[in-house]
C-alpha cells in the first residue's frame, strides 16, 4: 500500500531554503560551553569542563556556523534523521525531519530559537504522522499537528529551569483510539535539572519529546568523568479551553558516570515515573488498557525503544514506570588513527549493557517481582572521520529474559561536518 503524506516533507524543503537565504551574522558570539551542542560533534567519552565564569546568564548562541545541516541513521528500526539550521546572530533557525522508511512515520519541524541574557525562548511547530508497523499491512495512522513554547532559565551550569506550553491536535483513524481522535492535548510542563547540562534523553523530560536523537548508549563528549545529572518534571494536561485530556503526570531520571580505572567506565541510569492523576473516559471498560484514562497513548510510559530497555520488542505501556540501566565502557583505542577501509578511525569502545525495569496501570507494579524484565546485551562504540565528515558509529545486540521477544540488534550512524 502506497502511503504519500506530502505536508512534513514540504514543511521541510521550505525551511531549507528558508535557512539558505538567512545571512549568517559574522562576528557573532564565540561558542559557549552552554550551547555548543547545536554545533559541536559528540564524541563517545570526552569530557568538557566547564567555564570558570559561573554566571547564571542564560545560554549564549553557538558562533557563526553558516548553513549546517546534520543527519543521524538508526537500523533496523529504519529511522532517519535530518537537521538544516541556520544562526542569523541571536536567534537559531532549525528545520528538522523524522522519517522512519520501514513503517512510513514521518514528522517535519520548523524551530525559531532565541537567546537572551537571562534566558532562551523557543517557538516550535510541527506535523507527526505514525503509521502502524510494516508486518501489519494497515492504513491505520495517528497524526498530531502542533505547535510549543519553551522558555528556559539557567541558573548558573549546573542549575535549569523549564517552562514548556505545548497543543496538539490529534487524529485517528484506529477503532481502538476512538477516544483520541480529533481531540486536543493542551498542556503545561514545569521541569528542573542539576547536573550535566546537554543530555538528550534528560532534556526530553523538561523541554520538546519529538525532536530528540536518542543515541543508543548513554555517554557523549559533555558528560565527562564523574558527572551526574537529575532532570525531574511534572505535566498537567487540563481539558478547559481547547483541551480534552485531564491528567497529571510525574517523572524523574538520575545519571551518574562512575570511573572504573585504565580508562573504563560505568554509567547508570535510574527512571521513574507516575501519573497521580487521571479519568477514567466513558464506556472505559469496553475499551483497550492504554485508551481507558483521559490521558494520549503518546504520554503513557513505555518500557521498549531505543532509550528504555534495549532488548524489550514488545509495546508495553503504563501509567506507572520503574527502570533502570547499566552501561559498562571498554577502551580498545581512543584518540587514536588506525586506516581501516580507507577510513581514518579514532575511538572505538566495547560496552557491556545490563536494564531492568517494568511498566504498568497500577502501583503494585513496582513490587511485583515477575513484572520486571531483565535485559542484557553486548555494543559498541566508535567514530571515524572520511574527508571533512565524522561518523558516529554505534550499534548494540540485547535480549529481554521475559516477553515474547528474541535476540534484538540495533544500530545507529550520526554524521557531522
Amino acid at each position: 500500500m502506497r502511503r504519500q503524506i506530502r505536508s512534513p516533507l514540504d514543511v521541510l524543503l521550505l525551511a531549507v531554503c528558508l535557512f539558505a537565504a538567512i545571512p549568517a551574522e559574522a562576528g557573532g558570539p564565540p561558542p559557549s560551553h552552554l550551547a555548543a551542542a547545536a554545533a559541536a560533534p559528540e564524541a563517545p567519552s570526552a569530557a568538557e569542563e566547564p567555564s570558570e565564569e559561573g554566571e547564571s546568564r542564560a545560554e549564549e548562541p553557538p558562533g557563526d556556523t553558516g548553513f549546517l545541516p546534520r543527519l543521524d541513521v538508526f537500523f533496523p528500526e529504519g529511522d532517519l534523521d535530518l537537521r538544516a539550521s541556520r544562526l542569523a546572530n541571536k536567534v537559531y533557525f532549525e528545520g528538522q525531519v523524522k522519517y522512519n522508511f520501514i513503517d512510513g512515520d514521518i514528522t517535519a519541524f520548523l524551530r525559531y530559537r532565541y537567546y537572551g541574557l537571562n534566558q532562551t525562548f523557543q517557538i516550535t511547530g510541527f506535523d507527526s504522522i505514525e503509521f502502524d508497523s510494516l508486518e501489519e499491512f494497515s492504513d491505520e495512522f495517528e497524526r498530531v499537528r502542533g505547535f510549543l513554547v519553551l522558555t528556559q532559565w539557567p541558573h548558573d551550569y549546573h542549575h535549569r529551569t523549564s517552562l514548556l506550553f505545548e497543543l496538539d491536535r490529534i487524529i485517528s483513524n484506529k477503532d481502538e483510539l476512538r477516544f483520541d481522535n480529533n481531540r486536543t492535548n493542551t498542556y503545561l510542563r514545569l521541569g528542573y535539572q542539576i547536573g550535566t547540562p546537554d543530555d538528550p534523553r534528560s532534556n526530553a523530560i523538561v523541554g520538546e519529546r519529538r525532536a530528540v536523537v536518542d543515541r543508543l548508549f548513554t555517554p557523549f563528549r559533555r558528560i565527562g568523568p564523574g558527572d551526574n545529572g537529575l532532570s525531574a518534571a511534572v505535566t498537567w494536561g487540563f481539558d478547559f479551553g481547547p483541551g480534552d485530556f485531564d491528567y497529571v503526570r510525574v517523572e524523574a531520571e538520575g545519571l551518574k558516570r562512575f570511573e572504573v580505572g585504565k580508562g573504563r567506565f560505568l554509567v547508570g541510569r535510574v527512571r521513574a515515573g507516575t501519573f497521580p492523576y487521571e479519568r477514567l473516559v466513558p464506556d472505559s471498560e469496553d475499551r483497550p488498557q492504554p485508551d481507558r484514562y483521559t490521558i494520549p497513548r503518546a504520554e503513557l510510559f513505555r518500557l521498549d525503544g531505543r532509550t528504555n530497555l534495549k532488548g524489550v520488542s514488545e509495546r508495553i505501556r503504563g501509567t506507572e514506570q520503574l527502570y533502570t540501566t547499566w552501561e559498562m565502557f571498554f577502551p580498545w583505542f581512543v584518540d587514536d588513527h588506525r586506516e581501516f577501509l580507507r577510513l581514518d578511525w579514532e575511538n572505538w569502545y566495547w560496552v557491556l549493557y545490563g536494564g531492568l525495569g517494568a511498566t504498568g496501570f497500577d502501583t503494585d507494579v513496582f513490587t511485583d517481582t515477575e513484572a520486571y524484565y531483565p535485559d542484557l546485551g553486548i555494543g559498541f562504540e566508535s567514530s571515524f572521520r572520511f574527508k571533512r565528515y565524522t561518523f558516529f558509529l554505534s550499534g548494540v545486540v540485547a535480549h529481554a529474559f521475559r516477553g515474547e521477544g528474541d535476540v534484538e540488534a540495533q544500530l545507529s550512524i550520526k554524521s557531522y561536518r
